[in-house]
């Protein structure tokens, strides 16, 4: 007999319906899995054979061929064990195939039957109601997911006794696991009011923040770098439902789905250490997986000690930041991951971390000139603020006077400056200022003549690429956002270009 189900394939941020075929026919006893499958797929014959026997079902000794259709895509993971087994079943008139129609199955299998969380459920469950099914099956541990996905059933299964049961009468299995409504709900304990002291900084903050800018923060060890990078996303506007759907999606592939919660409401923030390979920064794999830069998608990717990081690793990031996505390829496919994030660097000014204070630098000019070199033009080109972060005095530090800064201020300057350009490019399709395409530079910043007469000069003075006029141009536009204003006034430009200077800021 034949029987088919349907289930899905992950590449890249994807999930691509696949067809598994079963077929039980006589001839001498086999078990084949075919459809270009990896090593992890070929398992599951003993997996699939195994808990079948373990809740009281023994397969027939017949010739059994499993198929996964379309045969040109490459299929790995432990993701189809649950619709191998369900399409096996069917074949053999254990359970009615009419139950499976219109339903998509993932998961995987346990010895003892039991069936096991797998990532990727919810692009499958989107992908589920497009090719128009009424319900899917999945491990009740991932039931969660679904309460992202409206008019589409879905059941979680514990074990295949369940799915034996639900085939055979029709019984909903019951589950400990439930659709959660609500989404993720968390809070932000970290705070801008505990960052004593540098005002500047916080303003460069909320600049970043208001246009999503590239920002580099240099300065001595402990003077608050990483404690600025790590509350930046809490000045950040809130994600929209649409970004939210696309974030949950990524964070279910790549199995970094918070547990039990449900949508992703809270802008992610990323902190990979300064080793990191540059396949886990991009991505990579024989079907590549999303990396740290596309799980920084709509949120902060923080990179301290930026310098530190291998040559190789600070290069792969030219691409991703100019074209905002990252496209890796490989022999039968091309995977295209999102990038629109964040970039916010730490780094020291030297690599004691204490220059120019002579008094505390022991480092000789050469050491200086070599820290800094491993920088090179075409990424410090890409950096839209580059900030000195000076060291704390002791009066700041002391408790008691004004109230400093704090993250509610500032994200309501920013959430100000959202809105003015969420309504400028309505019919864009983007967001902020930094996504402006050159061509649409001089429709959305128009100039002074004397904002354009300083532009000018500091073009020529500065030697200034293309690159950097488009992104003085962006940065001084987010400036004006947030004083209000239409056109961009000198003190906007001048503002701008004093945070491109890398001369001065080294």
């Amino acid at each position: 007999m034949f029987c088919s189900v349907v289930s899905t394939v992950i590449y890249g941020v994807e999930a691509i319906p696949i067809s598994v075929e079963a077929d039980v026919s006589d001839g001498f006893p086999s078990f084949t899995i075919v459809g270009y499958v990896g090593a992890q797929v070929k398992e599951a014959e003993e997996r699939v054979r195994t808990a079948l026997r373990n809740i009281g079902i023994r397969l027939p000794p017949k010739r059994i061929t499993i198929n996964l259709s379309p045969g040109n895509l490459r299929k790995e993971g432990t993701r189809f064990d649950l619709p191998i087994a369900a399409a096996i079943l069917a074949a053999t008139g254990v359970i009615p195939g009419s139950r499976l129609r219109g339903l998509m199955l993932l998961g995987e299998l346990h010895l003892d039957g039991k069936v096991e969380a797998v990532p990727g459920v919810l692009p499958s469950l989107l992908v589920a109601k497009e090719e128009g099914c009424y319900g899917c099956l999945v491990p009740s541990l991932n039931v969660y997911e679904s309460g992202m996905v409206s008019d589409l059933s879905v059941w979680g299964l514990d074990s295949l006794k369940d799915l034996v049961a639900f085939a055979k009468d029709g019984v909903i299995p019951e589950s400990g696991a439930e659709r959660d409504e609500q989404g993720e709900v968390s809070e932000n304990k970290v705070d801008f009011s505990q960052i004593r002291g540098q005002e500047a900084v916080k303003r460069v903050a909320v600049i970043a923040a208001a246009g999503f800018h590239n920002l580099m923060l240099s300065g001595p060890p402990g003077s608050g770098k990483s404690m600025t990078a790590r509350r930046m996303p809490g000045i950040l506007p809130p994600l929209t439902e649409e970004e939210s759907l696309e974030l949950s999606g990524i964070y279910s592939i790549a199995g970094q789905l918070p547990d039990h919660k449900g949508m992703i409401k809270m802008r992610p923030f990323r902190a990979p250490h300064h080793s990191i390979s540059p396949s886990a920064l991009c991505g990579g794999g024989r079907i590549p997986h999303p990396g740290e830069i596309t799980l920084a998608h709509r949120g902060v990717l923080f990179l301290d000690e930026f310098p530190e990081m291998p040559a190789s690793t600070l290069e792969m990031l030219r691409q991703p930041l100019e074209d905002r996505q990252i496209t890796i390829s490989r022999m039968d496919y091309s995977f295209s991951f999102p990038a629109e994030f964040l970039l916010v660097t730490a780094m020291n000014p030297c690599p004691c971390g204490y220059y120019p204070d002579k008094s505390r630098c022991k480092c000789t000019d050469y050491a200086i000139a070599k820290y800094r070199m491993k920088l090179s033009g075409p990424i410090l080109d890409r950096m839209d603020l580059i900030c000195d972060v000076p060291e704390v005095q002791y009066e700041e530090l002391k408790t008691g006077g004004e109230d400093p800064l704090s993250t509610a201020v500032m994200q309501e300057k920013v959430m100000r400056a959202a809105e003015i350009q969420r309504e400028r490019y309505r019919q864009e399709g983007w967001l902020f200022n930094s996504e402006l395409k050159p061509e649409r530079l001089e429709r959305y910043c128009p100039l002074t003549e004397e904002a354009e007469r300083l532009l000018e000069r500091a073009f020529r003075s500065l030697h200034l690429s293309a690159r950097g006029y488009h992104r003085i141009l962006k940065l001084a536009r987010t400036i004006a956002d947030l004083d209000g204003a239409d056109v961009i006034q000198t003190i906007h430009v001048g503002e701008a270009i004093s945070y491109r200077s890398t001369e001065r800021n080294g």
